[in-house]
């Protein structure tokens, strides 16, 4: 009889602990994606399990990545730079919605003695990608800064060597302010390079830019301004030379929204915007329903997004990203109440 005793406790306390676990699962959320918003969403999600209970975590492994996980059902949803085009975002009879959740931008930066604070336009920006201006005292970089005293030295690119959102936005802006560029560099997450070094992530770039003197790459402005590490005002569409800020960003993103949110703004026309700016997006499926997927872990996602569009949004600033616009809420808030399970709405 003790035997009996002692089995049946046994087994009440294994199917007790499947309990708990299967509720704990459902009280946690798997994300992966863009690391441009890491330093971001880790804060944020952090902050939200502390409240509420509920564990998010988010693998930075890419925007790349993040969308092949949610294609694959393996994720509860991705986080990507470099939104997903009309036919990507339909998947065996569902389909991926996007929300914008921060702003931030890419910035080049320098190794030049004395660190001046350059002004560049878009073909001359160009031009040293394109590796036609080699040096530094070239007179079309003079022409942008008459009041510098430019070294006579080699220019040395520095560029992504790894795929990522980064380079997407970059060459985005590159694309649009150049048809040669875009005809025969194009815009993507990797590129074949016409000149320079590769180095991987933004402490690659960073690191052979502080190394090499003449160095001139590219980094996320986050990155940029945690490292003290100068940055060139880069003339924007109206013709104003705009230091990157989250001031600048903001701006750039006080444009018309389409009602999915999937739109470029570099190269942005407002007047004082920042020009190489862009939206970084969560992604999940409009219907939850799928893969054996209950509602409740539905309903724990709807809830995550809409907090993190509002009061999430108190975290963008100290960590050097540009808070959404309520213009870009209003359109998150619809896209989040569109999200279904069997059909029916998951918020109420």
């Amino acid at each position: 009889m003790k035997r009996l005793i002692v089995v049946w406790i046994a087994i009440m306390l294994v199917l007790i602990g499947e309990v708990f676990s299967l509720q704990a699962q459902e009280r946690e959320l798997l994300g992966a994606g863009a690391t441009f918003p890491y330093p971001f969403y880790s804060k944020a999600f952090d902050f939200y399990y502390q409240q509420f209970g509920v564990k998010v975590n988010y693998q930075a492994i890419g925007s790349g990545g993040g969308i092949r996980q949610l294609i694959n059902k393996t994720v509860d949803f991705g986080g990507t730079d470099a939104f997903m085009s009309d036919e990507e975002i339909q998947v065996e009879g569902n389909y991926i919605l996007h929300i914008p959740t921060c702003l931030g931008a890419v910035v080049v930066t320098y190794n030049l003695p004395g660190q001046p604070i350059l002004k560049l336009t878009p073909a001359v920006l160009v031009d040293i990608f394109m590796g036609r201006i080699k040096r530094w005292n070239d007179p079309e970089i003079a022409a942008c800064n008459p009041d510098l005293s430019l070294p006579d030295m080699n220019i040395m690119v520095v560029h992504r060597s790894d795929g990522s959102g980064t380079t997407y936005v970059f060459s985005d802006y590159l694309s649009k302010v150049s048809v040669e560029w875009s005809e025969k560099i194009g815009r993507g997450k990797s590129l074949n390079w016409p000149a320079g070094l590769g180095a991987k992530g933004n402490p690659g770039v960073a690191g052979l830019v502080k190394q090499i003197p003449g160095a001139f790459g590219y980094v996320e402005l986050t990155y940029a301004l945690q490292n003290k590490m100068p940055v060139a005002l880069i003339q924007n569409a109206a013709g104003n030379f705009i230091q990157p800020s989250i001031e600048s960003v903001s701006h750039a993103a006080d444009i018309e929204l389409p009602e999915h949110t999937r739109v470029s703004i570099t190269d942005t026309h407002a007047e004082y915007g920042y020009p190489i700016s862009s939206f970084t997006w969560i992604i999940f499926y409009k219907e939850q329903n799928y893969g054996q997927r209950k509602r409740e872990k539905a309903e724990e996602l709807v809830k995550l997004l809409w907090w993190l569009v509002h009061e999430g949004q108190q975290f963008t600033k100290p960590l050097d990203y540009a808070p959404l616009s309520e213009r870009a809420i209003e359109k998150a808030e619809k896209i989040i109440k569109s999200v279904t399970y069997n059909g029916e709405p998951v918020l109420q």
